[in-house]
Order: C-alpha cells, then sequence, then structure tokens
C-alpha cells in the first residue's frame, strides 16, 4: 500500500460515536437547526458554535456557545465539550476548523471546506480532475479581466473567488463590456470569470459518503430560482433516466475525489442537449434537499449524523413525489401569514426556523407537500403562494 492510499485511509477510518455522545455544530442557522432535531432524536446530545446569539440551531441544542471564529480559546473549550464536530455552512475560517481538528474530528475535513468555500479552487478541483464545469479564468485586475474576457468571450459571469452565495457578488458581463468598469464596480480583490451557459434546468444532488468510504445518494432535484434565490425543489427531477443516473454517478465520483466524510450537494446546469455542468459544490446539507426531511426513509440531516459519526448509512428512498417550497420573508410583509392556509392541506409539512426578524428576501422556512404526482404538487404550491401573497 502506498502513501497515498495510507493517508487516504486514516482519513476514512474513525470509532463510531453511538447515540449518547455529543455532537459540535460549527454554524447555528437553519441547517444546523435541523441537524440538531436529527441529532436529538436519536438521543445525542449537541452542542452548536455561532458568533451570534439565539441562533436557529441554538435553540434546539444542550448547548449554544456564541463567540467570534477567530476566538481560539473559546473553540477549543468548545471542542473539548464533544466528540465530532461538523458544520452547516461553508463561510467559517479554515483557522477555526484547525484549532478544532486538533482535539476532535472534524467531518467534511478542513480540505474540503477550504476547496468549497472558494471558487477558484473549487474550479481548478473540477477542472484538474475531468470533472465538467464552465470554461474559466481567474482574475486580479482589470488587465487580467480583459485578458480573460478576450479568452472567454461573452455573455460571461464575473464571480468573487471568495463567499457569495443566492447570486450574490456576481455581474454578468455581455458583449462590449467595458473591463475597467466592471472591475471598479466589482470591489473585490479576486474573481473567477466563467463562460455564461445557456441551461435549460439546475438540478442537484446530495450525496453522502461514511467514515468506511461508503456513498450514498439521494434522489435528482430539480430546482427553480426566483430573484436568484432557490424557489421550489421538484422530487422526481422531470428528465430522462440517463440524465439523472449521470448526475447521480457525477456527484458520488466528486465526493469520492474529495475524500468527503459527511454530505456533498453538487448543483448542476442540464444544458440544452442535455449536457451537465457542474455549478458549485457545498460541503453540507443543502437547501434543495430539505424534501428528504419528509418524503425520504432517511434525511439529508440523519445521514450526515450517520456519517460524521461513523454508522451505517440509511436508505435514501423516496416516499412520495414531492415539491419543497422556500418561505421568504417576503411573505411577512403585512404580518404573520396565515398558516391555515398551508396547514389546510393534509400531505404539506410547514417547517419555519425561529428566526427573530423576517427580511425580504431572508429564508425563514420552507413547506414540502407530498402528492400523487410533483404536477399535482407544484398546483397546490401556487394556490398557496397565491392565497398568501394577495
Amino acid at each position: 500500500m502506498d502513501n497515498q492510499t495510507t493517508e487516504k485511509k486514516s482519513q476514512t477510518e474513525s470509532k463510531s460515536i453511538f447515540p449518547g455522545g455529543v455532537v459540535g455544530i460549527l454554524g447555528g442557522g437553519q441547517l444546523g437547526r435541523m441537524l440538531a432535531i436529527a441529532a436529538r432524536r436519536m438521543g445525542y446530545s449537541v452542542h452548536a458554535y455561532e458568533p451570534q446569539p439565539d441562533c436557529p440551531a441554538g435553540q434546539i441544542c444542550d448547548l449554544e456557545v456564541n463567540a467570534p471564529y477567530t476566538d481560539a480559546d473559546a473553540l477549543k473549550k468548545f471542542a473539548n465539550g464533544v466528540d465530532v464536530v461538523s458544520f452547516e455552512f461553508e463561510n467559517i475560517p479554515r483557522s477555526a476548523i484547525e484549532t478544532v481538528s486538533e482535539m476532535r474530528p472534524v467531518h467534511p475535513r478542513g480540505e474540503v471546506l477550504h476547496i468549497c468555500q472558494n471558487r477558484e479552487r473549487e474550479k481548478t478541483f473540477l477542472h484538474s480532475n475531468g470533472f465538467p464545469c464552465a470554461p474559466f479564468r481567474v482574475v486580479d485586475s482589470a488587465a487580467s479581466l480583459a485578458e480573460a474576457l478576450q479568452e472567454i468571450g461573452t455573455p460571461s459571469v464575473l464571480k468573487t473567488a471568495d463567499f457569495g452565495y443566492d447570486g450574490k457578488g456576481q455581474i454578468k458581463l455581455d458583449a462590449g463590456a467595458d473591463a475597467t468598469e466592471v472591475w471598479n464596480r466589482f470591489r473585490a480583490p479576486r474573481g473567477v470569470l466563467e463562460k455564461w451557459i445557456s441551461f435549460r434546468a439546475e438540478l442537484s444532488v446530495v450525496c453522502a459518503r461514511s467514515t468506511d468510504g461508503k456513498t450514498v445518494a439521494f434522489p435528482v432535484s430539480e430546482n427553480q430560482h426566483s430573484h436568484h434565490i432557490l424557489d421550489l425543489s421538484i422530487v422526481p427531477a422531470r428528465f430522462p433516466d440517463d440524465v439523472l443516473e449521470s448526475a447521480t454517478r457525477l456527484a458520488t465520483q466528486i465526493t469520492e475525489a474529495l475524500d468527503v466524510v459527511g454530505l456533498l450537494a453538487v448543483e448542476f446546469f442540464l444544458t440544452d442537449d442535455n449536457q451537465l455542468v457542474v455549478n458549485e459544490l457545498a460541503p453540507r446539507p443543502h437547501n434543495s434537499g430539505h424534501f428528504t426531511f419528509d418524503a425520504c426513509m432517511t434525511s439529508q440531516f440523519e445521514q450526515q449524523l450517520r456519517a460524521v459519526c461513523g454508522l451505517p448509512l440509511g436508505s435514501p428512498d423516496l416516499m412520495s413525489p414531492v415539491v419543497m417550497w422556500n418561505l421568504l420573508g417576503d411573505l411577512w410583509n403585512n404580518g404573520e401569514p396565515d398558516w391555515n392556509v398551508i396547514l389546510e392541506n393534509p400531505r404539506a409539512k410547514l417547517h419555519l426556523y425561529g428566526k427573530s426578524e423576517a427580511r425580504p428576501g431572508r429564508k425563514m422556512g420552507h413547506v414540502c407537500v407530498m402528492a400523487e404526482s410533483t404536477e399535482q404538487a407544484i398546483r397546490e404550491i401556487e394556490t398557496m403562494k397565491q392565497r398568501l401573497t394577495h
């Protein structure tokens, strides 16, 4: 066995952490909240580490630690009180992961976070491993942007290398774009210029990988966005089987290539000629996987728990066609929504995240509607939307 194989094996092998143990979560948002719900149901204690007090995850956890991610002493104290650590979003400094990793296992490992929290590193990883992604160039000045525009052409999209989600940190460039004007408006030290991909749909796959290297993928989700924010996730996705099989295979291969323990969500563009292009990676539960909470044998959150604790993975089987609808803060414009509009549907499941302030575009909760078909579920959600917004 060569050194590389030995290293990879050591990264995936670990002792199981059984119910009764303590799970630590870095990040206190709704994804951490739903992980905590899954963990509490299975008999684990849960501690959340989040800079802001009264976070959605903290409301469910046994302990909420409020301190900056730069506070090494607080991180060490937090790590000392748990058996294993995972995270619920990417915007955590790698230094925080490294501090915690010195004391407790962190899944996925810090290198996975390091790659996925930066578009330059993410695109480079995908390209170097032969996974389909849009042609791109890394830029750090108006001059390099001008050169990249010559190579990539227009339409294209300039994205910040670091951070950015729900369409933030992006500028679409069309023919005649002035590199200097765009760069001055961009206001970031480094970016990635990508060729604009004309697509017919956006798909995603959440894949779980356990400490023993076994992988399980959830059904492919068909995602519809509004103003760059996910609106609906439709499962089963309404595309040919060979497309769905290719998406699942690619997501599994990427998860294995990254040596993930935990979850990896892979977002795809499906082009007009049915080709898949990887758009983004997220090493955590994903908004488009919320349907699993109600419609699958095992939710993505329970699967994350099982994976990071070294337990056997559960079945991802879909029990019913389902559509998930994101509830944004805009619904609260005229006060608290009338939840009877949703709850009078006996096959609708309402999830609210416990956020104290509703703001336009802020994800406040979601609804899953199960039905005989996705088309029926979509119709029922559209009726809900009309009644709640008029």
